[in-house]
């Protein structure tokens, strides 16, 4: 396929996508109107995606799409989401978000689920801004790859290797048909928040949530379900109740749960949740870092925690991180030093492959384990063969290796960004430590959201140079696409032939 014909090609794909995006911007839309605030931030979005995606839509193609197109529209959706998604922020003229910068960072951190701000002033944004930071993250959760899916089978596209560029799972198809599957997910992904809002302002009626009214409830379902991080309130989830806290918990856990395995236990197949080895050591995961968690607040001294609260603060700071959601029950900067390296160590778990969290993901590292293991007994035995298998089936070893390039992948990525973001802030004379700086480029490349000192939870990176807030938005778009297929657009292969 000719260069020309392939960028024809995705870009319709991703007009496909475009033409649809005024439909999110209504709620806010409708918000704005209600509120009796501006309403021209989000007319004039609505008018230019409508009319971009319908302009992209009309570039002839082959009607085909394969891996090469698959990588440059997964590439450009994102990034053309993220792009249209600034407008509102930029032409509300609000505060920080009115600088085109910082406009395109709470966009990108939005549709990647990072939910890493910039917002200093939390009351200089009216509820239709919150209100559209929620849905970019409800939007990216699961959301615009499934339903780019969905489009383009209607239009006898295939997209089966979109969802699996997204989920990195190749259990996906639950149905014959991929336009099936996308609609089954997203009838689970709605059900799931909306039972979350059902939930939340439930706490509210029942008296055990005075602060949670019912726009916070659907702003925090639209963010806990994604596992995305965003949050109305300037304290985040330590304004609200602890049992809003315990039930956010919960819809986090949720959300890093693989989509697949909810359907399978929705529709009576339990049995599946509890063979996955997977779901077993995402779990397990959880559990040992909460253990570990609630020993060091234990023997931290300096905090004024016990009891229940103690417990409760460990699980939801260790839920919040090890899923990518991001939210904060409570300033963990003041947390001793090992418990904050313990918080650092998860931004680097991740939740479920087919789930809607970031991060390296729990069966990566569930392969590196078993193939260390291996290897260690090949070692002893070198005349043994002994594959690795996984759910009973034995992993290519192609497969494994491909796992191994990509984990290295994103730790060199990681080592370069955290460089670069301590060595832009000594430029400028920003006091970042060494660890403060990791924090902030494993935030947002893995797409976390809160990290230390001046990035920490109950803080924002708008005291970040211009030009790191630049980077870690191109972090934040590569590390939501999971690296591999910015890098296959970087490849002179990928254009020449």
């Amino acid at each position: 396929m000719s260069l020309r014909v392939r960028w024809r090609a995705s870009l319709t794909l991703v007009g496909l996508v475009l033409k649809w995006l005024w439909v999110p911007l209504t709620a806010p839309l409708l918000l704005a109107l209600y509120d009796g605030t501006p309403i021209l931030p989000f007319v004039v979005p609505m008018v230019v995606t409508a009319l971009l995606g319908a302009a992209l839509e009309r570039f002839p193609s082959d009607g085909d799409v394969h891996v090469r197109e698959a990588f440059l529209m997964v590439a450009l959706t994102w990034l053309s989401v993220a792009v249209i998604g600034s407008l509102p922020f930029l032409l509300a003229q609000n505060g920080v978000l009115a600088h085109p910068v910082n406009a395109l960072f709470e966009a990108m951190s939005g549709v990647t689920t990072t939910g890493a701000t910039v917002i200093v002033d939390f009351d200089a944004h009216s509820r239709a801004i919150f209100l559209w930071r929620s849905l970019l993250q409800w939007l990216g959760g699961l959301g615009v790859l499934v339903l780019a899916t969905a489009v383009l089978s209607r239009v006898s596209v295939g997209g089966a290797q979109l969802m699996e560029t997204e989920t990195q799972t190749k259990d996906v198809k639950l149905t014959p048909k991929i336009s099936e599957t996308a609609r089954l997910l997203w009838t689970i992904y709605i059900v799931l928040t909306a039972l979350a809002v059902v939930v939340l302002y439930g706490l509210n009626l029942a008296g055990v949530a005075p602060e949670m009214t019912l726009f916070d409830a659907i702003a925090h379902a639209l963010t806990s379900v994604s596992t995305s991080g965003f949050s109305p309130r300037a304290d985040s989830i330590a304004a609200f109740s602890p049992a809003v806290q315990w039930a956010l918990a919960l819809f986090m856990v949720t959300g890093a749960t693989s989509f697949v395995l909810i359907y399978h236990a929705v529709t009576g197949d339990t049995k599946r949740a509890r063979n996955s080895s997977e779901f077993r050591f995402y779990i397990g995961t959880l559990t040992a870092f909460v253990l570990a968690a609630m020993v060091l607040l234990t023997l931290d001294s300096g905090l004024d925690l016990s009891g229940m609260d103690l417990v409760r603060h460990a699980v939801f700071q260790v839920v919040s991180i090890v899923t990518t959601t991001g939210y904060a029950s409570m300033d963990f900067n003041v947390w001793s030093s090992s418990a904050k390296s313990l918080l650092f160590a998860g931004m680097f778990v991740g939740g479920m492959a087919g789930s809607t969290t970031c991060s390296i993901k729990a069966v990566r590292w569930l392969v590196v384990l078993k193939s260390l293991r291996r290897d260690l007994y090949s070692s002893a035995l070198p005349n043994v063969v002994k594959p690795v298998r996984l759910g009973g089936s034995v992993i290519e070893e192609d497969t494994i290796r491909d796992i191994y390039a990509y984990v290295l992948l994103t730790l060199v990525f990681f080592a370069a960004a955290a460089a670069f973001v301590a060595v832009d802030a000594a430029r400028v004379g920003l006091p970042v430590s060494e660890f403060e700086a990791m924090g902030a480029a494993a935030s947002t490349f893995l797409n976390i959201g809160p990290a230390f000192g001046l990035a920490g939870p109950l803080a924002n990176y708008e005291a970040f140079p211009m030009s790191t807030k630049v980077v870690m938005t191109v972090l934040m778009w590569i590390g939501r696409i999971e690296i591999v297929p910015v890098l296959v657009l970087l490849t002179p292969t990928f254009w020449r032939s």
